[in-house]
């Protein structure tokens, strides 16, 4: 029974992006009520509700409530370029390394200092769960919406006392992780990024304006010194629908023989 109906939802949102493909259902067509799709597709509401929120989750699909509720097809969003370049020294420039294209863009950010490491994080910088670190949270905007976020840690105990303790603060504010490390004697030589997939929670996807469970991909960036240590680290969270992810790496030129 339940693989009959996990086969009759697949059925039902496959049918629903072809139409939407093919133009039979245009940008801003509202879908039938959800006894009606049943009735079409022969099978029970809930397999159509679950069809539904399938494809809402793909972004294809929004659905409004009170005046002119119901689910419609979605307009193409545009998409922008989010090029990951790195220098040679290996260190992303600015404050996250983000360089969005395509359309003019701000920044809000706001620091927290002495914030107990959750496990995950305390992990990706070496250091005990709980110890005390300085919080920073981004929202990126694009005409004063915000288009992506990224929540990025650093130890306390590696920059108390400095003036550059709180990333947006100071007199290196905004100049991006490397720069402000080495005004303390800290030379970073490395970063990593490991992009995972992600669905935006409730809470995001409203901050982002799109729909919850939408995909995301979500980019865990970590600095290193030159002894190895980590130094920072970032859960930046980019909605798929709206960005193409591309990385820059510069190589060596090779001689000719």
């Amino acid at each position: 029974m339940a693989d009959r109906q996990e086969a009759g939802y697949l059925r039902v949102a496959q049918a629903i992006r072809e139409r939407i493909a093919d133009g039979t259902w245009p940008s801003g067509h509202k879908l039938p009520n959800r006894p009606g799709l049943a009735a079409e597709f022969g099978v029970g509401e809930n397999t159509v509700r679950q069809a539904v929120e399938t494809v809402l989750a793909e972004g294809l699909l929004e659905s409004f409530r009170g005046r002119g509720r119901g689910t419609y097809v979605r307009a193409p969003r545009e998409r922008h370029l989010l090029p990951r370049t790195l220098t040679a020294g290996g260190a992303a420039p600015g404050r996250l390394g983000l360089t969005p294209a395509g359309s003019p863009t701000g920044l809000e950010s706001e620091s927290t200092a002495k914030v107990a490491a959750p496990a995950a994080i305390a992990a990706r910088l070496g250091i005990e769960a709980g110890e005390l670190c300085v919080r920073t949270e981004y929202e990126v905007l694009a005409e004063r919406r915000c288009v992506l976020t990224a929540t990025s840690w650093e130890p306390y105990a590696l920059t108390a006392g400095t003036p550059v303790v709180l990333p947006e603060g100071g007199p290196l504010a905004g100049r991006g992780v490397a720069e402000r490390m080495a005004q303390i004697g800290i030379t970073v030589t490395r970063v990593t990024e490991v992009p995972r997939p992600a669905q935006l929670s409730r809470e995001t996807a409203q901050l982002l304006g799109t729909t919850a469970g939408a995909q995301g991909v979500l980019i865990e960036r970590t600095h290193y010194d030159s002894g190895g240590r980590p130094v920072e680290t970032a859960d930046i969270l980019v909605p798929a629908e709206r960005w193409d992810i591309t990385y820059d790496i510069p190589l060596e030129p090779v001689p000719r023989p």
